[in-house]
């Protein structure tokens, strides 16, 4: 029987039986087997499968994608041994039936390209805490001064026009920004309907990139609806839970 090993870090969370022909839904609303309660994993985020003769990952279609070999997949076979990685947390993969079935050379290149690639956090956003904790270390140096040429790019600005919030502007300096009334949101909505989380704002390359969080929450860019990820410049306008907000690029 193969078994899923749920982690955070090095501490094994759950373990999971997975019997040839069984599946597990993977993602952050407890309807999913594997229920993680986090804001960098989508309300249903991947699952786990059989197919035919062995078990397969499918990611489904995340806003921070599933993770595996160092690559983000949409869907793959799974080998004894492997780690997914979703948001966060990982998901180790035991197949003792099927232990000694060999991998086809493409994995073994992934796995040893793997070795030497950047962690988990240099692939995956991160939550607000870690950014904020990341980005302090890239403004100071050891000797407590202001690092050179890294941090004069410029930073990601909303200010809200309309709706209500806890603040009339927000720095997005973290690589993952949520917005939504959860007390983790970097851009706190109120109101008595207001979603949990409605949408997130990442950083990456230099870039910023909005996409809302669930298929039923509306989110418009420049008047324009939006139902996945793509990227917001100086001066768009966007649009969620009843709030409008300018984005803009500050140095």
């Amino acid at each position: 029987m193969a078994k899923v090993h749920l982690k955070f870090g090095q501490s094994v969370l759950k373990t999971f039986d997975l019997p040839d022909g069984a599946s597990l839904k993977i993602g952050r609303t407890s309807d999913n087997e594997i229920h993680i309660d986090n804001l960098a994993v989508s309300g249903h985020h991947a699952r786990i499968f059989w197919d035919t003769d062995h078990f397969v990952v499918e990611d489904n279609n995340s806003l921070n994608g599933t993770w595996l070999r160092g690559k983000r997949v949409p869907k793959a076979t799974l080998y004894h041994g492997d780690v997914v990685l979703v948001g966060k947390h990982s998901l180790g993969f035991e197949d003792e039936v099927r232990r000694n079935v060999p991998r086809p050379a493409a994995v073994e290149e992934a796995l040893a390209q793997q070795a030497d690639a950047p962690k988990m956090q240099e692939t995956v956003m991160l939550g607000t805490k870690e950014g904020k904790g990341r980005l302090a270390q890239r403004i100071e140096g050891a000797d407590g001064h202001e690092s050179p040429s890294p941090m004069r790019a410029p930073v990601g600005v909303l200010t809200v026009v309309e709706g209500k919030t806890d603040q009339d502007h927000y720095m997005l300096s973290d690589d993952m920004n949520v917005i939504g009334k959860s007390e983790m949101a970097s851009i706190r909505l109120k109101g008595w309907f207001a979603p949990k989380v409605a949408a997130v704002i990442n950083h990456r390359d230099g870039k910023y990139f909005v996409a809302p969080s669930e298929k039923d929450v509306k989110l418009k860019v420049n008047g324009e609806d939006v139902s996945a990820q793509q990227p917001i410049k100086d001066g768009d306008t966007l649009e969620v839970a009843g709030v409008k907000m300018s984005f803009s690029l500050a140095e």
